[in-house]
């Protein structure tokens, strides 16, 4: 009878053995039936992570039967009042496997495991940066659309078609907006999770440069702390002028 241990190397395998299955629901051990137990729980969470991924692919499926190279677009950061836009666009291969969903929904551990998966296997990413001098100057709407912009035209392999989530790219391609599409489709939720690492360790970055605004935790938005920064230290040059609490600040 193998001991508890090797039952447990065995049940790690990419393909288990039938037989182990059988012999081990018929181990009487305490850990015997642990084992088997956790085992099950983590081939029902496979499993409907392939039913979520299936899903959320949907409109890929549909769109990749006309157009080989679908490229989903996604930003990061217009609510902020410190900080850049950052877009992203991402054509995934028809085979990508990894359970992408809106980058909001995963924590930082899931997102920054799922990111070089993107990185490695996309057919090509792209990145978008608006910065708060042209948001100021723009406005945050029209930033956001020109930052995407730019990410379809880093993208190395041209794309086809654009899915992007609830806004209207400026670029003569054949486009779908998607209402909560970092939810809805999988190449939307690979840019969103591009997108949302990169700001974050932009931001993690800018509270060395301008400490005492807790930009590493608030990534810029207008938290207690981000505000009572404001109050004590006053504006820095990342901060977007034409935001409510930071115009407020500067005729103070």
């Amino acid at each position: 009878m193998p001991t508890l241990s090797e039952y447990k190397t065995l049940l790690q395998a990419d393909h288990v053995d039938p037989a182990v299955l059988t012999a081990l629901e018929q181990d009487s051990r305490i850990g015997a039936r642990k084992l088997l137990a956790a085992y099950q729980r983590r081939q029902d969470h496979q499993a409907a992570e392939a039913v979520a991924l299936r899903y959320r692919s949907r409109y890929e499926r549909k769109l990749w039967k006309m157009y080989s190279h679908v490229a989903g677009l996604d930003e990061v950061g217009r609510g902020p009042l410190a900080g850049p836009v950052v877009t992203a666009a991402v054509i995934l291969p028809h085979q990508f496997k990894w359970p992408v969903n809106d980058s909001k929904q995963l924590t930082a551990h899931e997102r920054d495991v799922l990111y070089p998966h993107i990185l490695t296997e996309a057919i090509a990413v792209g990145i978008g940066v608006a910065d708060n001098h042209e948001i100021d100057r723009e406005n945050i709407y029209h930033a956001t659309e020109l930052a995407m912009a730019q990410a379809v035209s880093h993208l190395r392999v041209a794309p086809e078609f654009l899915l992007v989530d609830a806004m209207h790219v400026p670029v003569n391609l054949p486009q779908e907006r998607l209402i909560k599409g970092d939810a809805n489709s999988i190449s939307i939720a690979a840019a969103s999770i591009v997108a949302k690492v990169i700001r974050d360790r932009l931001m993690v970055m800018y509270d060395r440069v301008y400490p005492g605004y807790d930009f590493k935790d608030n990534m810029g938005y207008g938290t207690k702390a981000h505000l009572a920064g404001l109050a004590t230290h006053g504006v820095t040059p990342i901060h977007r002028r034409s935001f409510g609490p930071v115009r407020h600040c500067l005729k103070s």
